[in-house]
């Protein structure tokens, strides 16, 4: 029934690493399947797309392994045409995004917005980056210190 309302993606509906459930919705469903936010590693990653467990992914920082684990799965998902999606630590994520091959969707908090010195801005949709050195982040010094 859930197939029929038109959802863009089904996010974990199950425990995370059921991967033969997963594969098993994967098949059933006709809305793509999402999966990794708590996947571990890229190697963990990369057994859910070889046991068909999914249709999209969206690995977090912290869980993958930061950065480094994210190219790496970045590379998986790439190799595999998956589709490649962020959850949290958007202005972090939005320059990852930038490279990697099957960029997806980056959602969008403004949590610390209130502490930074230029918060990135939102156009049409669209993040602007700004083209600046690392990152871009600022810290506003009294803010935090409000805080």
């Amino acid at each position: 029934m859930i197939d029929d309302v038109g959802l863009a993606w089904i996010d974990e509906p199950i425990v995370y690493d059921n991967f033969r459930g997963y594969a098993h919705l994967a098949a059933e469903l006709k809305t793509p399947l999402q999966i990794g936010e708590n996947l571990y590693s890229p190697r963990d990653l990369y057994t859910a797309i070889e046991g068909r467990a999914c249709h999209l992914v969206t690995p977090d920082f912290m869980r993958i392994g930061g950065i480094t684990g994210w190219f790496r799965a970045a590379a998986i998902a790439g190799a595999a045409g998956i589709p490649m999606s962020t959850p949290l630590y958007p202005e972090v994520a939005a320059h990852m995004m930038r490279v990697t091959e099957t960029a997806h969707w980056l959602e969008w908090q403004d949590w610390v917005d209130p502490i930074l010195e230029r918060p990135y801005e939102i156009r049409g949709g669209l993040l602007g980056i700004p083209d600046v050195p690392r990152a871009g982040l600022e810290w506003n010094e009294k803010a935090v210190e409000a805080n």
